[in-house]
């Protein structure tokens, strides 16, 4: 491929054929890695067509290629990792240079305000929206809307801990491997006192401070790279969107962060098996599940803590 000798901006676009089962982590995965968008092709032959795009600065050295192979690198390394825990073997990626004209006018166009959960509107930087009654507007540009509800297992983790917040209104919200900041945002708008937001991926924490300030939620919510070992509970509530095996792994750490009778709302789950195997690993901590929500293959859970006497 020429590589481009000018001074303008372009656009790294990588596409790669994703099985269903994980193009909701992996899309959730790319967009925090490119902060800027993933586009999700209807999936044929039981996989998707996912594609993430990358902002490609003018170096004034002029070596672009390097630059591209870069990115690649992490993209593949990452994607390795990642399906790893899915036993999927890394994907070939493709890619190609798009002109900034093309890849913004695309996104602008198609991307509008959308109500994710009941009361719950993500509304792009350049749309204006008027709130209905009831109803709570977060600000997230492509990109930063991978995790805010595009995918069944974050939309079901949204429905979980708002319903959570407003019934309950938990002075504090622990949110692990928080992402884009979306369920941490929401918890706070729905009711809770102030929410704790952690990721062991620096650019998920970079993408969710900047969500959060943009959003002028940073007296309430504090976000940053630390693990479950250097947080400090109680909370009444614990919310989690990640994948079945680091959840059962994370269980006794969940527990002794949980306030007495607090809940738990748990999503990146597939139904049956790994759902019940929840179950099992929770209930053992004496975390009983109280509500489940299903959509396609995933599921989400709402546990509550019945070994202690609620607050």
């Amino acid at each position: 491929m020429e590589e481009p000798t000018d001074k303008r901006r372009r656009w790294l676009k990588i596409s790669m054929t994703i099985p269903r089962v994980a193009v909701e982590p992996v899309s959730d995965l790319l967009g925090v890695l490119s902060g800027v968008g993933v586009e999700v092709r209807p999936p044929e032959g039981g996989a998707s067509l996912v594609s993430c795009f990358f902002a490609m600065e003018p170096d004034p050295a002029g070596d672009a290629g390097q630059a591209m192979a870069t990115i690649l690198a992490r993209v593949r390394d990452q994607l390795e990792e990642m399906l790893s825990l899915y036993n999927l073997p890394a994907p070939s990626l493709e890619h190609s240079l798009l002109e900034d004209e093309d890849w913004a006018t695309s996104w602008q166009r198609f991307f509008r305000p959308f109500e994710i959960v009941p009361g719950l509107v993500i509304r792009p930087s350049w749309e204006p929206f008027d709130p209905g009654p009831g109803q709570q507007v977060l600000e997230m540009d492509p990109g930063m809307a991978f995790g805010t509800g595009q995918h069944a297992s974050t939309q079901m983790a949204l429905a979980l801990v708002t319903a959570t917040c407003r019934d309950q209104r938990p002075a504090a919200v622990l949110d692990v491997g928080t992402g884009t900041g979306i369920l941490a945002m929401a918890a706070v708008l729905f009711g809770a006192g102030e929410a704790v937001a952690i990721d062991n991926d620096p650019e998920a924490v970079r993408v969710a401070a900047g969500n959060i300030r943009v959003n002028r939620l940073q007296d309430r919510i504090r976000v940053s790279g630390d693990t479950l070992d250097d947080c400090r509970g109680p909370f009444p509530l614990v919310c989690a969107n990640i994948v079945h095996d680091v959840l059962v792994e994370m269980a006794p750490a969940f527990r002794r962060l949980l306030a007495p009778g607090g809940r738990i709302v748990l999503a990146g789950i597939l139904a049956g098996e790994q759902e019940e195997s929840i179950g099992r690993a929770y209930g053992r901590l004496g975390l009983q599940p109280v509500r489940s929500l299903h959509s396609d293959e995933w599921a989400a859970l709402l546990l509550v803590d019945t070994s202690r006497r609620p607050l």
